[in-house]
């Protein structure tokens, strides 16, 4: 687990790279499940990884966070203006903020369903009463976060490509895998 000045630490770079492919399965299930009809086994298996897969984004988050605190993060060369650095802290602000609000959002709506069992073998804890009501307000704020998500992640990744391609700095490579970008 190398960490260098120009890169950021292998840890860092690891959960970035395995929460991307976590979301996009995320996304992934939740459109797919439109593939089967309401109530079947495959379109519940289909939600139950919906619900797994975004369980599991809430618990590395805190560890990608935890890795923040502890790894420094390698400066941007050439060094951007002021107000790029501001526009990414918002972004990855909004990320994180998303990263854990979607799956709370999402353990909340099951809990107020009543539905806090994803497979035989995993139940999650309720943190709410059971309520419909709720869920369903719940799910609507769900729905629209993970519309904004799409936009967020697509703004992201779009900088990363500008970053590399257009401004020809360092940014994109510092989260590469080790001998990728050089």
């Amino acid at each position: 687990m190398n960490t260098s000045n120009h890169r950021y630490h292998s840890l860092s770079v690891a959960l970035h790279w395995l929460m991307l492919l976590l979301i996009a399965a995320v996304y992934a299930c939740i459109e797919l499940r439109t593939s089967f009809p309401r109530g079947s086994e495959p379109r519940e298996l289909i939600k139950h990884w919906h619900f797994a897969l975004g369980m599991a984004v809430f618990v590395l988050v805190w560890l990608r966070l935890l890795g923040r605190l502890v790894f420094p993060t390698p400066p941007i060369r050439p060094q951007p203006p002021g107000w790029q650095h501001a526009l990414a802290a918002a972004m990855h602000l909004a990320l994180y903020a998303l990263m854990i609000g979607l799956p709370l959002l999402g353990w909340l709506i099951l809990s107020a369903g009543d539905k806090t069992q994803i497979f035989t073998w995993l139940t999650l804890p309720s943190l709410v009463a059971p309520n419909r009501e709720l869920a369903g307000q719940l799910k609507e704020i769900h729905e629209w976060l993970g519309v904004a998500g799409y936009w967020l992640i697509g703004l992201h990744a779009a900088a990363g490509v500008a970053h590399h391609y257009v401004l020809r700095d360092n940014t994109l490579v510092r989260m590469l895998p080790a001998g990728r970008g050089n």
